[in-house]
C-alpha cells in the first residue's frame, strides 16, 4: 500500500483514482484500491478545494517509489494488546479517559469496575433538559457529571495537539460503536452530541458483554489504602457501601471539585495549574461562512465554518476554544448559585449561530493563595458573580460584545442567545476583575483585526467560562502511579488532558502501564 500526500481536491470530486492518476502523471487503470485518509480544507482563496492524503495500490510498488519521492509505503496500524493480570481495577469516572482505560483492559481480559456519580446517558438526557427547560440543577447529574463525561454534551471534536499512534485506533473504537466514518480522514474530526451519546451506550454494552461492571449514581467519598489495595467508601441510593479493589484509577474529570477537596485531606500531592476563563462569544453562522469561505460559502460541499484564534495581550495569551460551529451555549454548572457555560452542537451543526469560548489565560500567580485548590476558588467566585448578575433561575448573563467593550448596555440585536434556561442583559464588566476585562477586551479587538467581521453590532457574549481546564494537577510518576501506590491519576480532571482524545490517549496508556506494573 503506497500513501500520497497534498494532493488537491475540487468539493465535489470524488473520482480519487482519477484525481491521483492525474497528479502523478500515469494511467488511471494502474491505481486500485483508493482510501481517502486525510481530507482538510484548503480556504486561502476565493476557491475553496480540499487538501487530501490517499492510501492506494498499484501492480509494481516498488517502481512507484523510485520514480516518485512524494511516495511512501505505509503498513495498517493494529494495537496490540497485553496480557491481563489477576488484579481488580476500580476506575471513578466514564469520560473518555476512564471508558478507553476500561475498553483496553477489558479487551486484555481484565476485572473491571467503572463507578460514576452521575447517570447513564438516556437518564442523564432528561436530567440535562431539566435545567435547561426548567432551570431545575440536579447537582450530581448534569453536563458537568455523567456517562461519557462533560464532552458527551459538546461538539464531539475529536482534534488534538497530541501526536500519537493511537489516535487511529481511538477513532476506530468510535467508528466501531457507530460514529460517523468521515472522522477516520477529516484534519477536524467531530462527532456531535447526537453521535456521541449513541456511541457512548454501544460502548458501555458492549464492556458489560466484556465482564466490565458498570455503577452509576454511585459516587467515592472515601478511600482506604489496605496492603494490599484499596477500601473504597461509595454513596449509592443514599447508602454506604465498601468495594475492595487492587488498583484505584481516578478519572475524575476536572469538575469533581469535592473529590479533589478528598483527595486534599488524604495528603494525595496535589499542585496548581494555570487555565483560562472568559465567556462564550455568538455570532451568525451564516456570516462566518462568509468571511472563511468566501464564494464558496454556499458550496453544499461543506459544512458549517470553524474558526481558532490566538492573539497576544501584554504578557496574556486570549483565544478561541471548543468553537462549536451552527451549535448552542449550554449550562455546565453542578453546583447550586452558579453560572458556568460551555459550547454544544449536532453532528449536522445546523444552528444559525456560530459559538466559541474567548478565554484569558489565568496563571498560578492570580489564585487568591498557594493552597493546591485556590484555582476551584477563583473559578467559583466568577461563577457566583455569574449567577448573581444573570439574576437568578440560573440565567445567564449576556451582553453585546461591542457594549462590554465600551463599557454600555443596550438591546440586544439580530443575533439571540442559544442558551437556556435563559439570560439577563447586563454589564459583563462587572462580573470579571478589571485585569481579566482589559486583557479580554483588548483581545477581542485584535481579534477583530486577524479576522475582519469577527464582532460586528450584533455579536453577542455570554458569561461565563470558567472549566477550559483543571485548575490543578493530581501528581503521578512516569508510570502513572501516584506516590500512593496503586492510584492512578488520569485524564483531564488530573491535570494530564484537554479534550477527548487526550484524556482517551491517557487513559489508554493508564491502562498499559497497570498491564506491565504486574
Amino acid at each position: 500500500m503506497l500513501r500520497i500526500h497534498n494532493v488537491k481536491v475540487k468539493l465535489g470530486e470524488k473520482r480519487y483514482a482519477k484525481v491521483i492518476s492525474q497528479f502523478l502523471n500515469v494511467r488511471e487503470k494502474e491505481i486500485s484500491h483508493v482510501t481517502l485518509v486525510k481530507q482538510s480544507i484548503d480556504a486561502r482563496r476565493q476557491q475553496v478545494h480540499f487538501i487530501c492524503s490517499f492510501d492506494f495500490m498499484v501492480p509494481d510498488e516498488e517502481s512507484y517509489l523510485k520514480k516518485y519521492t512524494c511516495l511512501q509505503k505505509v503498513k495498517p496500524y493494529h494495537y496490540q494488546y497485553l496480557p491481563a493480570t489477576d488484579q481488580h481495577v476500580l476506575i471513578v469516572g466514564s469520560g473518555p479517559a476512564g471508558l478507553f482505560c476500561a475498553y483496553v483492559l477489558a479487551m486484555s481480559g481484565q476485572k473491571v469496575t467503572i463507578i460514576e456519580r452521575g447517570q447513564e446517558v438516556a437518564k442523564r438526557e432528561k436530567a440535562v433538559n431539566d435545567l435547561m427547560e426548567r432551570g431545575v440543577l440536579h447537582p450530581q447529574s448534569n453536563i458537568a457529571f455523567g456517562e461519557g463525561g462533560a464532552g458527551t454534551f459538546s461538539d464531539g471534536k475529536l482534534t488534538t495537539g497530541v501526536k500519537n499512534e493511537r489516535i487511529r485506533y481511538i477513532l476506530e473504537t468510535f467508528v466501531r460503536f457507530g460514529a460517523p466514518d468521515d472522522i477516520l480522514y477529516m484534519n477536524k474530526p467531530h462527532i456531535g452530541t447526537d453521535y456521541l451519546r449513541q456511541v457512548i451506550q454501544n460502548m458501555r454494552n458492549f464492556l458489560i458483554s466484556k465482564g466490565v461492571t458498570f455503577l452509576f449514581e454511585t459516587q467515592m467519598i472515601d478511600f482506604h489504602q489496605k496492603d494490599p489495595g484499596f477500601d473504597v467508601v461509595v454513596l449509592q441510593n443514599q447508602k454506604q457501601q465498601t468495594i475492595h479493589t487492587d488498583l484505584l484509577v481516578l478519572a475524575i474529570g476536572h469538575s469533581a471539585r469535592d473529590t479533589y477537596e478528598l483527595l486534599y485531606h488524604k495528603n494525595v500531592p496535589l499542585q496548581q495549574k494555570a487555565f483560562a476563563v472568559g465567556v462564550r462569544i455568538e455570532q451568525s453562522q451564516e456570516k462566518i461562512n462568509h468571511i472563511q469561505y468566501k464564494k464558496s460559502a454556499s458550496s453544499p460541499y461543506l459544512k458549517a465554518a470553524p474558526y481558532k484564534l490566538a492573539v497576544q495581550s501584554g504578557k496574556r495569551g486570549v483565544y478561541t476554544f471548543c468553537m462549536c460551529p451552527g451549535g448552542f451555549v449550554v449550562p455546565s454548572q453542578h453546583e447550586e448559585g452558579t453560572i458556568c457555560v460551555n459550547g454544544m452542537s449536532y453532528y449536522a451543526r445546523d444552528g444559525l449561530n456560530a459559538n466559541s469560548a474567548v478565554l484569558v489565560t489565568i496563571s498560578t500567580d492570580d489564585f487568591p493563595s498557594a493552597h493546591p485548590l485556590a484555582g476551584i476558588e477563583f473559578q467559583r467566585k466568577l461563577e457566583r458573580k455569574a449567577f448573581e448578575m444573570g439574576g437568578g433561575r440560573y440565567f445567564a448573563p449576556v451582553q453585546k460584545a461591542m457594549d462590554y467593550i465600551a463599557g454600555e448596555v443596550h438591546p440586544l440585536g439580530k443575533i439571540k442567545p442559544t442558551y437556556q434556561p435563559g439570560y439577563q442583559i447586563c454589564d459583563l464588566n462587572e462580573v470579571f476583575p478589571d485585569f481579566i476585562n482589559q486583557h479580554l477586551k483588548e483581545g477581542l479587538l485584535l481579534m477583530n483585526q486577524k479576522m475582519p467581521g469577527f464582532i460586528d453590532e450584533d455579536t453577542i457574549l455570554t458569561g461565563v467560562e470558567t472549566r477550559s481546564s483543571a485548575p490543578l494537577r493530581i501528581l503521578r510518576g512516569e508510570n502513572y502511579q501516584s506516590e500512593i501506590n496503586g492510584l492512578y491519576p488520569i485524564g483531564e480532571g488530573a491535570g494530564y488532558a484537554g479534550g477527548i482524545m487526550s484524556s482517551a490517549i491517557d487513559g489508554i496508556m493508564c491502562a498499559e502501564n497497570i498491564l506491565k506494573n504486574k
